[in-house]
């Protein structure tokens, strides 16, 4: 990768992203002051010292804005309020001054792909075919078939399951959605509607203080508005997967140099949400420093390791060396050019990585796989993410969990097609909702487990019931009992992530170079900082993938390094690991 300062290319930008290691926070699931059963404004606030201490900098708050809810929070009705339950405008005019009085950036999602159907834009614009706003969201008229027949525009399929048209019987058009229905996608071609989103969901928030956005779904603005049909990879169905034709449209790069002309003003980050982008050539288009576009962006290779990509509620135990490739490619498509990228395993849209990577067959494996995860993505170069819960090691619910528990609209529709598809067969509906416990996104948007308390005392009142079952493991997987515990995920964490500050050349910021690509049961690569070998640090990490004992030898370049982390306090075999055991030399 090459050095910081060679990237500073304009005006005001100084690249602190770089040195950013951001926590995200799930406002519904986080912590409960007013007693209501939903997460608050206010019990993020009360936790701001719990966060400083885990020892990141940067704090992303995902949706927090007025909302129907429809989709939790990404169906917009008012970028400009707070949605009732998590408090009030003022309760977040706190959190962004608690922030930065502790040295804590803060960072919005940014949702401006779609708004929610009750936004007054969209209500404007459904009102009449002459409305002033028509053309702000995306109408078009039916098709016809040879027996008159009414048909949407495309065979697209929505993100969520569904077509992605739906019909207006008042105006006599179908709009699209990429997701829901009731998330109308907003037409970004029209002039005034861009220069309107920029100034009420970017300027607006960037005055009040806040340092930088998450952007949702960041590559599918520009559409091809010819709306083609997408190739047929589901045969009989009715709709068909589309990301490839939606993404990355042809205005796509035009609109976010727009965007990054008002971000490099308040000298604030992005990290985009970019699926359906393979090519690193392309990433980099998105991400180099001198494009002014995006600061980085997500790739979602390592989230869906082991998903079928006809059906993703659906996959395989993944294989290590798929693990080792998807890592590799990305960390290493920066190198020679001015990219940056990003280090995650968890976020709010994934299942638990210790349930997905690890093991949770047994109370020791979930906390050794989970110090294993930490002491992986503390490792790797990028901008670091960690999500709620994943500091304690949180899991995936329990199997045994029916389907009435399951609250996300993604699931929801997954099971209701599977049951429309099959006529309601037990086998069908029984490997869809095992297919959910595995990948569905409920997995990470259960209460955050702070006590052994009831509902792992999430809300101040334990008896009180929260929005979203609490995960049946609270009693033992939970912030309290991991407080005093140095053998803790907890514990392990603030470690690992005071490790990467202090060695942040090369942990942090160093090139990558795999070892052993093939070997199925342990991961190691070498980082080496800029300059090594000439005063510069090379470090050597070793991480067991398996519940059984494995042998490994030392680079010769490490050999007489010192080792510098272990998941395991009591240091264990020089030379051997135990199961879900990982080690760091430094030399």
């Amino acid at each position: 990768m090459p050095s910081d300062g060679a990237k500073l290319a304009k005006g005001g930008r100084t690249f602190w992203f770089r040195d950013a290691i951001i926590y995200q926070i799930w406002p519904a699931s986080f912590k409960d002051l007013n007693d209501d059963g939903m997460g608050d404004l206010q019990g993020i606030i009360a936790s701001l010292d719990y966060i400083k201490s885990l020892g990141v900098n940067t704090l992303w708050l995902s949706p927090m804005y007025d909302s129907p809810q429809v989709d939790m929070g990404y169906d917009i009705s008012d970028y400009q309020a707070i949605y009732p339950p998590y408090g009030t405008m003022d309760d977040m005019d706190a959190l962004i001054r608690g922030c930065h009085d502790r040295g804590i950036k803060i960072l919005l999602d940014l949702v401006i792909n779609h708004t929610s159907d009750q936004h007054r834009w969209f209500k404007e614009s459904r009102a009449s075919k002459q409305s002033p706003k028509r053309d702000w969201y995306i109408w078009r008229p039916a098709k016809y078939d040879a027996e008159g027949k009414r048909h949407p525009p495309n065979n697209w399929r929505s993100n969520f399951n569904t077509p992605a048209w739906t019909w207006d019987e008042a105006t006599q058009e179908y709009y699209l959605h990429l997701f829901c229905p009731e998330q109308p996608d907003l037409n970004w071609t029209h002039d005034e509607c861009r220069r309107t989103i920029y100034q009420e969901t970017m300027v607006y928030w960037l005055e009040k203080g806040v340092n930088g956005f998450r952007v949702d779904t960041v590559n599918m603005y520009s559409k091809p508005m010819d709306f083609p049909d997408a190739p047929v990879t589901d045969p009989g169905a009715e709709t068909q997967p589309a990301g490839m034709v939606y993404c990355n449209g042809p205005m796509m790069h035009t609109y976010l140099k727009e965007m990054g002309e008002i971000l490099e003003r308040y000298d604030a980050m992005t990290v985009g949400e970019l699926p359906n982008t393979p090519q690193t050539a392309d990433v980099i288009r998105y991400v180099s420093a001198a494009s002014n576009e995006l600061s980085q962006v997500f790739q979602f290779d390592l989230v869906d390791l082991g998903r079928l990509p006809e059906d993703i509620m659906q996959g395989r135990p993944f294989e290590l060396p798929e693990m080792k490739r998807t890592i590799d490619k990305w960390q290493r498509f920066t190198d020679g050019n001015d990219a940056w990228t990003t280090a995650f395993c968890e976020n709010h849209d994934q299942a638990r990585s210790i349930s997905r990577f690890g093991s949770d067959k047994t109370p020791d494996d979930a906390v050794e796989s989970g110090k294993l995860l930490a002491l992986l993505n503390t490792s790797l170069s990028g901008t670091l993410y960690i999500y709620q819960g994943q500091e304690i090691g949180m899991t995936n619910v329990p199997k045994t969990w029916g389907i009435e528990e399951y609250l996300d609209v993604n699931s929801i529709n997954y099971y209701k097609s599977v049951e429309e598809r099959t006529g309601g067969d037990a086998k069908a509906l029984a490997r869809a909702l095992s297919g959910i416990n595995s990948y569905g996104r409920d997995n990470a948007r259960t209460p955050v487990q702070w006590t052994s308390e009831a509902n792992g005392g999430f809300s101040k009142t334990p008896s009180t019931k929260p929005w979203m079952r609490t995960n049946d493991n609270y009693t033992s997987i939970n912030v309290a009992a991991q407080q005093g515990d140095e053998a803790s995920v907890l514990n392990f964490y603030r470690r690992a992530i005071e490790l990467r500050k202090r060695h942040a050349a090369v942990l942090a910021k160093g090139r990558f170079e795999l070892v052993d690509v093939d070997d199925a049961k342990l991961f190691k690569f070498v980082k080496r900082s800029q300059g090594a070998g000439a005063g510069g640090e090379v470090a050597f990490v070793v991480l067991n993938f398996s519940g059984e004992e494995q042998a490994y030898q030392v680079p010769d370049e490490v050999v007489g390094g010192k080792v510098i982390a272990n998941t395991r306090l009591d240091g264990g075999k020089p030379g051997v690991l135990r199961a879900w055991e990982g080690r760091i030399y430094l030399a």
